[in-house]
């Protein structure tokens, strides 16, 4: 299963960002923790109700979160606590905003922590690998793209900033390189920054989120579901809560988008690698529906709630016939026809 793993420094409230995602404390762990993040699904939630489902199941996803980091003592010694994130598949990266804060600053400490992680990962992989191409020439262009990497590290860039190829990014994945992994930054703002919390946020890409970990990862919060949690937010003065957008764009991060299936006995929505063809989006149902895929039945979600039913938008026509090479698009409602 895709994962994300989660760090910051210490006091950037990356533990509060943990419990707001997965509804657990991990505050006072020292090693790594893992979590489900469940993702509110408004399109889910609608259909649901269409469909008068007995239940309803979110999709979900798992988050690593480590114990802050401290550069107090001297630079790389979050490398063997990083190590433990190389299973990871992108990173979410937490700073914070506010009186005696720099986000930038932090994030390039938190940068420095990882690159010196993935250099000395680099450099003992070089070594190996030059050794080995004495006798296995197929090895250069692996070498070249460590050499590659070397030099960027060495001058502080990550690789998801720098200007190595996707030949070379590539031709590193062998190596779990922390900083050649999709990342997110996730601002931490102050309760009186909540009205300036977009433009804090901007400097870190388009993608990027800004939170309020003081008001989002309050225990009774956390603690609370659907209405009872958006009544305390907004008791706290907060109209929308940020955590299901940062759900659902962490979820993109790992490359997975969403498909739904709906009915009497339950509406669920299930995540898929994007791009994916419908074969392999029915074994993530099941692996039976996998391997005796017959078609798909198609129709878009928005589509569906205004015609009312999955039975009319038949009658009516609506639903697309689909076959092997169809590739779901995200939103997707879909009924498998398999025969095993």
């Amino acid at each position: 299963m895709e994962h994300l793993g989660l760090v910051g420094l210490s006091d950037s409230g990356h533990a509060g960002v943990f419990a707001a995602l997965t509804g657990h404390d991990a505050a006072n762990a020292a090693e790594r923790v893992l979590g489900m993040v469940p993702i509110p699904d408004d399109r889910l939630d609608r259909l649901a109700a269409m469909s008068k489902s007995k239940q309803v199941v979110q999709a979900t996803f798992q988050i690593a979160v480590l114990p802050a980091l401290s550069t107090e003592a001297g630079k790389g010694l979050g490398s063997r606590l990083l190590g433990s994130l190389r299973d990871c598949d992108a990173l979410l990266l937490v700073v914070r905003a506010g009186e005696g804060h720099d986000p930038a600053q932090e994030l390039g400490a938190l940068e420095e922590e990882l690159i010196l992680a993935d250099l000395g990962s680099v450099e003992s992989r070089l070594g190996k690998q030059r050794r080995a191409a004495k006798g296995d020439k197929s090895l250069g262009a692996e070498i070249a793209a460590l050499e590659a990497a070397e030099t960027v590290l060495s001058d502080g860039v990550p690789v998801y900033r720098s200007a190595l190829s996707a030949d070379d990014t590539a031709a590193l994945e062998a190596v779990f390189l922390l900083t050649n992994k999709p990342a997110l930054v996730v601002v931490n703002v102050e309760v009186d920054q909540l009205d300036d919390a977009s433009r804090l946020a901007a400097p870190f890409g388009d993608d990027a989120l800004a939170v309020c970990v003081e008001l989002e990862g309050d225990p009774d919060v956390v603690a609370a579901q659907g209405d009872e949690r958006a009544q305390l937010l907004a008791d706290l003065g907060v109209t929308e809560s940020v955590v299901p957008r940062l759900a659902r764009q962490a979820l993109h991060l790992l490359g997975r988008r969403t498909f739904l299936t709906t009915g009497d006995k339950e509406s669920r929505a299930w995540t898929f690698r994007a791009g994916a063809a419908a074969p392999e989006c029915a074994g993530v149902i099941h692996s039976d529906l996998q391997r005796g895929f017959i078609r798909a039945e198609v129709i878009d979600w928005e589509e569906l709630l205004a015609i009312g039913s999955w039975t009319k938008a038949k009658e009516l026509g609506k639903l697309r016939v689909e076959g092997k090479d169809y590739v779901v698009q995200d939103g997707d409602v879909l009924e498998i026809r398999f025969n095993v």
